[in-house]
């Protein structure tokens, strides 16, 4: 992304912002209400990816909680979940969730290409 003019840096700022506050606004969620299902802040595709990356199976029929799905995109993120490392931070998180939305992509993508291929 070139930002080396105003008019490009304010787009990508104002862009950089939304994801900033939706990422600092899931790890308050996270800490704060850790047993919620996480189907409320996250698209069942996203979770549904991540659990398959994470557990190599097929998802649950019910969402697990807030808690556990957070820790599982902190690690696709590259947090390593040891006891010294603390809970995951903010860039764990971004990252984490970019790879969920590329594996959820991705996934469709399969099942799109098995639906037409089976027809």
């Amino acid at each position: 992304m070139q930002l080396s003019t105003l008019d490009r840096l304010e787009p990508a700022l104002a862009l950089y912002l939304i994801i900033a506050w939706r990422i600092q606004y899931l790890t308050v969620l996270g800490r704060t209400t850790p047993e919620s299902p996480c189907d409320a802040v996250l698209d069942p595709a996203e979770w549904r990816a991540v659990y398959v990356a994470i557990h190599r199976q097929s998802p649950p029929a019910a969402p697990p909680p807030l808690s556990a799905m957070f820790g599982w995109i902190a690690r696709l993120g590259g947090h390593l979940g040891r006891k010294c490392d603390g809970p995951p931070g903010p860039q764990a998180l971004w990252i984490g969730l970019q790879r969920a939305r590329d594996l959820a992509w991705g996934m469709q993508l399969a099942s799109d290409l098995y639906e037409k291929s089976a027809r």
